[in-house]
């Protein structure tokens, strides 16, 4: 089961409200929800997080400033990795990924295999499945920005210390906004 909600710092202090991501496919659509989010609340140039929480497996932090690029902090990047709402989070920049060197065909020859390499490339090479493919290297343990809520009151070890189910909501209660992320949890 999962938990999604919105916290938009204001002048008035936070405001939450629970969100449906449903129709998020992309970091870019859940950027977009966020801002939407700080323009409701009248804080357009503020700062509005995003809080993802998959039961105790794992929670995501996404943080947008205004225009800047979202800074993202991922619990446990392996167990985000088989979650939908987790592999929005887990971009190839995240995750130090080359996103144009999935795409580069100019390197292949007609055979299939990049300049130079043999046709009877072994299966079993490090990077590739048993089948051939590509095998996924998502790392276990925390992923992304550390130091995404310093400037907020928590910093990088204590974010790194958090877990379990009851995280977010510790994140909340440092925030000072734990009375408005338990009206929409």
């Amino acid at each position: 089961m999962y938990f999604a909600a919105l916290l938009a710092r204001t002048e008035d202090g936070w405001e939450a409200s629970d969100t449906e991501l449903d129709d998020v496919e992309t970091l870019s659509d859940l950027s977009d929800l966020a801002r939407e989010a700080l323009a409701e609340a009248g804080a357009e140039d503020d700062t509005v997080l995003v809080f993802i929480e998959q039961e105790d497996a794992w929670f995501g932090v996404v943080r947008v400033d205004g225009e800047e690029d979202p800074r993202i902090y991922i619990s446990d990047a392996a167990a985000a990795a088989r979650s939908s709402y987790g592999e929005i989070l887990l971009t190839d920049e995240l995750l130090g990924k080359d996103p144009d060197a999935a795409d580069d065909l100019d390197a292949l020859d007609l055979d299939g295999t990049e300049d130079g390499e043999s046709a009877a490339a072994d299966d079993d090479e490090e990077g590739e499945g048993g089948d051939g493919t590509p095998a996924e290297i998502v790392p276990a343990g925390p992923i992304g920005d550390t130091g995404i809520l310093a400037d907020l009151g928590i910093p990088e070890k204590e974010l790194l210390a958090l877990g379990g189910a009851d995280a977010l909501s510790e994140i909340a209660d440092a925030l000072g906004a734990a009375e408005v992320l338990e009206t929409v949890r």
